[in-house]
């Protein structure tokens, strides 16, 4: 393909600009903005043209014209774990955050990450497939904005490192050379320290920071341990814990490694078979590109997390993106005696809090000794690397809340409630990853897509508290419902409907009609400062966006259940209608969905939602629901929006006395004692029963666990102990419902 109108000014400029990156071992980023067939032709001449091996080339998009591995937009995350010397996302008919930042992290120190965009000034003004996501009926594709997309050519004008050519006149705009003195060089290793793991092991490390990460690995040689492993990507963590993995079972030991998924591993286990096969300590085995368990004198092998509850007694665990598994997940893991847990601090795939705000503490209160180290250094290329820089601002990945101190003397009467519009948010760089920080810290998984969307998704809606400027707590909403009548049936015959999740649910799975024409507001997502949790926060942001939004027929919120959860939402005057039968896949939890009622067609939905509830859950609770947490049960019944009453047969009050009393057995008739505890649940005095009582309602009445189980699970030292237990909480609640007065012969 020969090289037009000056074409060799834009070759040499970006030799020259692969010259530097090389030169520092860092990368840089290359924009080629016009139209869709000048930029690939371009692209093209450009991996022709300059000194980049095509084998280590990659591109994503929709055509086909360029001279290397090609993939399309779905398989992005194959290249996840992989290092290429160059990557080319063409953004012209899908421009996916997630993509830039799964992408970005798999090039080399000295290669090159190229964008193929539209011109950038009108690039927020174009609509493509991505776009077409974020509009969820009743919106079009034209109501969606571009506030995400003129941010981040914002981003590729201004920050360092980034070259931006016009493809359509071959005009070198910017040509991303960077100005300052020699970069800091990675440090080699040093193995002549005394240590427990092999000296190979150590001399496979790159950085510093990853031999000090190593030596604190080497204390799961013993038991009751466990070590965090906390980093950004690209600092090498997966290496660490593969070196440490096969240092173990070079010593005999046998260790099970897992992950949200086996791709998550894969790095690490390739590195541990790589330092077995250099140890000459790796069984009988012979190459794998996928292997799932390595033999040495010991093994390192590799159990999908899903079967963590069944695993067998390993010496040992490593969790490698732990941050990414549900809470539920990682408690399970504290039964093993050494654990090590290796965690991503801003992650392309979603950064996981629940590991730091919420398994962490349980992690120090356990009963290992805990040891938590990070590291800093990246080992695909030099430290200040731009790319880097750009990829972390452009995304908000390290978008944090306001620093602790600036909101002292906050209180729920000092602070201003504030809808935030997008451009307000693109206007102040400050507010926005304050906001967006906030948002990432409280919640177990946030990607760079969410960011997309809280800018320029047509129904989702930004509200905070603001104490001095700075949010102290915020919410993100998502408007749903208000769809015709025809949409309704649709959706009420089979059809999915995008981004209305409550209404989606209340019509497909619990057959009520008309439920998607009345309007609602979901709560996506709420969140308020560390420093001032718990003294009210939320409650009066919940409070302001009733008020707010008065004109709709309610408030939503659909979430992983668990009992604080539930109570803090019944607290704001939510009401469950719907228990999942099955565990959310991020949360590892029931989710809940639970309404506030706004108008009177808002009453009527919740109900008639609760009634169907009630209907529905003596079913699913000794069924779908028999593993629930009887915790969140509880909370769940004690947050439901009636008043049941009691009807029983004059058997049923026969066989309930007799239970009292002694000589009655709960199985012989379950129906009437299951009436009564799930009564008693729902509307009994909250101090009437004790929590451990109303525990014994939920596993042995609702959930119809065996008396063994329940016994074992509540600390009764036998079945029948358990039984006689029953017997006295239904005599306390026979009084309570006037039941006591039946006949007992």
């Amino acid at each position: 393909m020969g090289l037009l109108r000056g074409d060799t000014t834009v070759i040499d400029q970006v030799r020259a600009l692969l010259a530097q990156a090389r030169e520092d071992d860092q990368r840089r980023l290359l924009v080629l903005s016009g139209r869709p067939a000048n930029t690939r032709e371009l692209a093209a001449e450009i991996l022709d043209g300059v000194d980049l091996p095509l084998g280590e080339t990659s591109y994503v998009g929709p055509a086909d014209s360029l001279q290397c591995e090609t993939l399309g937009y779905n398989r992005a995350a194959d290249l996840l774990g992989t290092t290429r010397s160059a990557v080319v996302l063409d953004c012209h008919e899908r421009c996916e955050p997630n993509h830039i930042g799964q992408l970005v992290g798999t090039v080399d120190g000295g290669g090159l990450f190229v964008l193929l965009t539209p011109p950038l000034d009108t690039w927020s003004e174009r609509r493509d497939d991505f776009d077409e996501t974020l509009a969820v009926p009743p919106f079009e594709t034209a109501d969606v904005t571009g506030w995400f997309r003129k941010r981040l050519a914002g981003t590729l004008d201004t920050h360092r490192g980034v070259a931006v050519v016009d493809a359509d006149t071959r005009t070198v705009e910017r040509n991303g050379l960077v100005e300052y003195g020699p970069p800091a060089r990675r440090q080699g290793s040093d193995s002549s320290a005394d240590h427990s793991f092999p000296g190979e092991a150590y001399d496979r490390c790159i950085t510093a920071d990853q031999r000090a990460a190593l030596d604190s690995l080497e204390a799961l040689c013993d038991t009751g341990e466990a070590v965090v492993v906390e980093a950004n990507r690209g600092r090498g963590k997966s290496a660490i814990a593969g070196f440490a993995a096969a240092s173990l079972a070079h010593a005999g030991h046998d260790i099970v490694v897992t992950g949200p998924q086996y791709r998550n591993v894969a790095t690490l286990i390739e590195h541990a078979q790589g330092l077995l096969a250099e140890l000459e300590s790796l069984d009988g085995a012979r190459p794998d590109d996928n292997p799932r368990v390595l033999d040495s004198h010991g093994t390192v092998r590799y159990v999908p997390v899903e079967d963590l509850d069944s695993l067998d007694s390993p010496d040992c665990l490593i969790v490698d993106e732990a941050a990414a598994l549900p809470v539920r997940r990682l408690e399970s893991t504290l039964a093993v005696p050494s654990v090590a847990y290796i965690t991503t601090t801003h992650g392309y795939e979603g950064t996981g809090r629940g590991f730091a705000v919420r398994f962490r503490e349980r992690l120090r209160d356990g009963q290992h000794d805990v040891t938590e180290v990070g590291l800093s250094t990246p080992v695909r290329h030099a430290p200040g690397d731009p790319v880097e820089v750009w990829s972390f601002r452009a995304l908000a990945l390290d978008a944090h809340p306001p620093v602790s101190g600036v909101l002292a003397g906050a209180s729920p009467e000092s602070v201003t409630f504030r809808r935030l519009s997008s451009e307000q948010l693109c206007a102040d760089e400050t507010l926005l990853r304050e906001v967006f920080g906030l948002l990432v810290f409280a919640h177990y998984r946030t990607e760079p897509n969410d960011l997309m969307r809280l800018l320029d998704a047509p129904n989702v809606s930004v509200h905070g508290l603001f104490q001095d400027g700075h949010p102290v707590s915020v919410a993100l909403l998502s408007q749903e419902g208000g769809l015709s009548p025809d949409t309704c049936k649709r959706v009420y015959e089979g059809e999915r409907i995008r981004g209305n999740m409550i209404p989606d649910v209340l019509t497909s799975q619990l057959r009520d009609r008309s439920a998607g024409e009345t309007l609602g507001y979901r709560v996506m997502r709420i969140a308020t400062h560390g420093d001032v949790r718990s003294v009210g926060f939320g409650s009066r942001l919940l409070d302001e966006l009733a008020r707010e939004y008065s004109d709709a027929d309610w408030l939503g919120v659909g979430y992983g259940a668990t009992a604080d959860l539930v109570a803090f939402w019944r607290q704001n005057d939510f009401a469950p209608v719907h228990l999942s039968t099955t565990r959310n896949r991020r949360s590892g939890e029931h989710s809940v969905i639970m309404l506030r009622p706004l108008s009177p067609a808002g009453e009527e939905l919740l109900s008639t939602h609760t009634e169907w509830f009630l209907e529905r859950l003596p079913e699913t609770l000794p069924d779908a629901l028999a593993d629930a947490d009887t915790d969140v049960v509880r909370a769940v019944c004690r947050a439901v929006e009636t008043t049941p009453t009691v009807e029983v047969s004059e058997f049923g009050r026969r066989h309930l006395v007799s239970v009292a009393s002694g000589p009655g057995i709960f199985e012989t008739a379950p129906g009437p004692v299951r009436s009564l505890a799930l009564a008693a649940l729902v509307d009994g005095p909250e101090s009437s029963l004790l929590a451990r009582e109303e525990r014994l309602l939920v596993g042995r009445c609702l959930q119809l666990r065996p008396a063994e189980t329940v016994a074992a699970n509540l600390d009764y030292d036998a079945a029948s102990t358990c039984n006689r237990a029953l017997g006295g909480v239904v005599e306390t609640l026979l009084g309570e419902y006037d039941l006591d007065d039946a006949e007992s012969n």
